[in-house]
């Protein structure tokens, strides 16, 4: 097992990499929807004349 590691770094590596891309992709989709959410809230607030506080 451990030679296997010792001679496919490289793959290691990129798999940590692509997995690191992954979760913040993940992050950023989330992120976005939470404020898509936000904007649409305040979009409805703005066209019923509601003040904000």
């Amino acid at each position: 097992m451990f030679d296997f590691l010792v001679q496919n770094q490289i793959y290691i590596v990129l798999i940590i990499v692509i997995i690191i891309w992954l979760g913040l992709m993940i992050y950023l989709l989330n992120l976005e929807k939470k404020v898509k959410e936000l904007e649409n809230k305040l979009y409805s607030r703005e066209k019923k004349g509601e003040e904000l506080k």
